[in-house]
């Protein structure tokens, strides 16, 4: 007998697993860890005014604690945008958040 296979209820259910992963992981977060403002810092000082490809800018999300994916809604609100070279560069409206938020916070 030959099973079924769902491919977009297999990735729907694991999109909320990946979810729930992040849930717990952010619900582990101790003092010492960053929380997303610091992170969001950490993120923008990395990548400064350099263009990365889609995969660096994912790889750079993921290596500060964000889904890879995060690259896209940063795009849609006007953090990240996609030079006329295809690379992902981030907006004057980042920086502006970095500059805030170590004027506030210190870095």
């Amino acid at each position: 007998m030959e099973e079924s296979f769902d491919r977009a209820r297999v990735q729907a259910g694991l999109r909320l697993i990946a979810r729930g992963l992040e849930e717990v992981a952010a619900a582990l977060d101790g003092p010492e860890d960053a929380g997303e403002p610091e992170r969001t810092a950490r993120v923008i000082r990395d990548w400064g005014r350099r263009g990365l490809r889609k995969d660096e800018a994912s790889a750079l999300f993921k290596r500060h604690g964000f889904a890879p994916q995060t690259t896209g809604g940063w795009a849609r609100g006007d953090w990240v945008e996609i030079g006329d070279d295809g690379l992902r560069y981030l907006t004057a409206k980042s920086h502006e958040w970095l500059a805030g938020y170590e004027e506030e916070d210190g870095p």
